[in-house]
């Protein structure tokens, strides 16, 4: 499976609010860091899980809409829009490192 696929079909499961599918695209392992903090935010797919089903999934109107990606090598930059969270939009960029057919870490940086 290309690295593409793997953020895309995590991407549709976000969308999707599903978090099975959600989560079987992450490691076990997974690390997410919200810049500029170097200390991980998530660390390991149950804290992913339980972060996601009580801080995102369970808001009905979340949903990211691509604006445009970028591949280099096993790794895939998006930017993204979300809404859903908050009053106004957020300008997303996430970085997913891709290992394994899975995300392994993840950087964010946001507009907010």
């Amino acid at each position: 499976m290309s690295v593409v696929e793997v953020v895309q079909r995590q991407f549709e499961a976000y969308n999707d609010h599903d978090l099975g599918r959600f989560v079987a695209t992450y490691s076990d392992t997974v690390k997410i860091f919200r810049l500029p903090s170097l200390v991980p935010s998530i660390s390991g797919k149950a804290q992913l899980a339980e972060f996601y089903s009580t801080n995102r999934f369970n808001v009905p109107t979340l949903r990211a809409e691509l604006v445009n990606r970028i591949v280099l090598g096993n790794k895939v930059v998006d930017h993204e829009r979300v809404s859903g969270l908050h009053a106004d939009t957020v300008e997303v960029i996430a970085v997913y490192e891709v290992g394994r057919d899975l995300i392994e870490r993840v950087w964010f940086f946001s507009s907010d």
